[in-house]
């Protein structure tokens, strides 16, 4: 089904209707049920309830990492083991710079999954950012710009590994008699602009060098004037988290469980790294949740009753953003099929100018990337397309790889329904809307230099 410009109406419903409304659910499910609308007409329904049921038997390794860790958090939070981990931060952490900087730190150093490195340093970082005096919407930017775009600068992340696997299937890229994956992955790397500056742009950030801007100045002078590290809109969830807290602390007093040890946190959390590293990050959650019931029930932090209904609420207080999370997949599932990606391919490479090929791919990926919140697709679909058409051009092959890398990685961040930033609201406990505009910005910057060094690269290199 190829349905043009036409593919275009769900996700714009989905994205106007939000930045509209500030109510992202609402309308992705608008847009998913209309997108069904146009494509099948008055017999619709029984497609869009088709659509919903491979979406959620598509994505149940998302719903189960997911699900999972949220009740692991939850299980770490009853044993006070983040109370362990905030007391051993708090000695580091001594000034607001100091604090966004063992921030950007642990989001670099934990960079084998990016599903693992923005809830972990979410979780782990959200009271001791709370105790300096930094807004949700400070901890959620550098949370996100060191998930993805850390992930993409280094060979051992599940995302490069992904990457070095699909160019290396590519003719093109076979032509060039690469020694190993590495050594492919070494020569694309800087022109992974996207990700190198998102990271220093980060880095600059955290250090003060570049100041609060926009909505992220609005965040932080609330917080200045009194406020609370949170919007206003996210102030139900984080009383609800203060009573469980409170009722954690609570139950540890009469248990006489005592204060919480960094090892109640330590051990689960590096289980959790290693058999990551390992295996995957679905291993390794169900890892630590073993090391949990194990050490906590030893440790007699609480019985095994406790452990289970810990485990099923934790696993509870996931269920928004998943629902949220698969009607954004509904989203792009509508538009795919009604051809969004052929539509915007045959638009991009209506331009036949080899030296600014780059720049359209970057531009193009990127949009469908957004448009879709699908990273992992996008680049399989348009890899194969993208590449023999810039070898057939004479465009620089190495410079469109990278546009490629960019491409994808910028509009997983610009996304606000991608389930990355839906991940980071949830670790943060902060307003994914609220988090996005406070990101915009910096995220503007590190597209405007992307662009001008694909254009610089592509002049001198075509």
């Amino acid at each position: 089904m190829e349905l043009g410009a036409l593919s275009l109406v769900p996700v714009l419903v989905a994205i106007i209707g939000s930045l509209i409304t500030r109510k992202p659910f609402e309308c992705l499910l608008v847009g998913s049920l209309l997108g069904c609308a146009i494509a099948y007409g008055g017999g619709f329904l029984p497609e869009w309830a088709t659509l919903l049921q491979t979406t959620i038997a598509d994505n149940v390794w998302i719903i189960a990492v997911c699900g999972l860790f949220g009740s692991l958090i939850a299980l770490l939070t009853k044993a006070r083991g983040t109370e362990g981990f905030s007391q051993f931060a708090n000695k580091l952490c001594k000034t607001p710079r100091m604090t966004r900087v063992v921030t950007f730190i642990l989001g670099v150093v934990i960079f084998v999954d990016d599903y693992l490195n923005m809830l972990t340093v979410g979780n782990c970082m959200r009271d001791v950012n709370d105790k300096r005096g930094m807004p949700r919407e400070s901890l959620a930017f550098i949370t996100g710009a060191t998930g993805t775009p850390v992930c993409m600068l280094l060979p051992f992340s599940t995302w490069a590994a992904f990457y070095i696997a699909l160019f290396q299937q590519q003719a093109e890229v076979q032509a060039m008699n690469f020694a190993s994956g590495i050594d492919l992955f070494m020569s694309f790397l800087p022109y992974n602009f996207f990700s190198i500056t998102m990271v220093a742009v980060t880095f600059l950030f955290a250090m003060g060098v570049i100041p609060p801007l926009g909505p992220m100045k609005k965040a932080y002078q609330r917080v200045k004037n009194g406020g609370t590290p949170w919007t206003a809109k996210s102030n139900a969830i984080n009383e609800e988290l203060a009573l469980e807290v409170k009722e954690a602390d609570a139950e540890a007093e009469q248990n006489k469980a005592g204060e919480g040890k960094l090892m109640d946190f330590a051990l689960p959390m590096l289980a959790l790294i290693v058999v990551t590293f390992i295996q995957d990050i679905l291993v390794g959650v169900i890892i630590a949740l073993a090391v949990c019931l194990i050490q906590y029930i030893i440790r007699k932090k609480m019985t095994m009753a406790e452990w289970t209904e810990t485990l099923f609420s934790g696993f509870s207080d996931m269920i928004p953003t998943l629902i949220t999370l698969m009607a954004a997949f509904m989203v792009a599932n509508t538009s795919g099929a009604m051809g969004l990606t052929d539509w915007v391919i045959e638009v991009a490479t209506g331009f036949p100018l080899p030296a600014i090929f780059p720049a359209i791919v970057f531009l193009a990926v990127g949009f469908i990337t957004f448009s879709t919140g699908s990273f992992w697709g996008t680049a399989a679909i348009v890899t194969p397309i993208l590449l023999p058409l810039a070898a057939a051009m004479g465009a620089p092959m190495m410079l469109t790889m990278g546009a490629i890398l960019c491409g994808c990685t910028m509009g997983t961040q610009i996304c606000f329904f991608s389930d990355g930033n839906m991940l980071i609201a949830t670790a943060v406990k902060n307003d994914l809307m609220e988090n996005y505009f406070a990101t915009l910005p910096y995220l503007a910057i590190a597209i405007v230099l992307t662009l001008a060094c694909l254009l610089i690269g592509g002049f001198v290199l075509a």
